[in-house]
């Protein structure tokens, strides 16, 4: 089965006649779907659909890379200081404007796993404080030794 150089179909042709009409028309003969009965060929400029090929895949690629934002992870302590938690909050609300998630995060030490309710109420202070750029994605988890939260950007 032959396609034309406009689309049109040509029917079926041997492949020497196929060559021929291709030779003639200036173009290349490019095999579209070869294991399908009768198997296609269309006639085309080949350079040019291995170009937009390229340009197609390239932009799949792109537009994947936007769909697959960071995670980025900002560890806390349950004894965190006022000025270190405002520079993680300022860090964290830059990167959730530019459209990525956060993960609030605090690993217990020691002594620490005794009162999991002050890492508790850091993390919830922590999405108070970038409540205004993002909201909770999963709210406060604690998994063994670690405590996490995660915050998605507000659409």
């Amino acid at each position: 089965m032959v396609i034309g150089p406009n689309g049109e179909q040509m029917g079926i042709k041997s492949l020497e006649d196929a060559k021929t009409i291709a030779n003639f028309a200036g173009l290349d003969l490019v095999l579209m779907s070869g294991n399908s009965t009768p198997a296609v060929g269309k006639i085309m400029d080949y350079n040019k659909f291995r170009y937009e090929k390229k340009k197609k895949q390239k932009e799949a690629s792109k537009k994947q890379r936007e769909s697959n934002k960071e995670l980025k992870e900002y560890r806390l302590s349950p004894g965190i200081d006022i000025h270190d938690f405002e520079t993680r909050v300022r860090n964290a609300k830059e990167y959730l404007e530019k459209g990525h998630k956060v993960r609030g995060f605090i690993r217990f030490k020691g002594r620490q796993m005794a009162h999991p309710e002050l890492g508790r109420e850091v993390l919830e202070r922590f999405a108070e404080n970038l409540s205004e750029v993002s909201m909770i994605e999963a709210p406060v988890k604690q998994d063994g030794r670690n405590m996490f939260i995660i915050l998605a950007p507000k659409k």
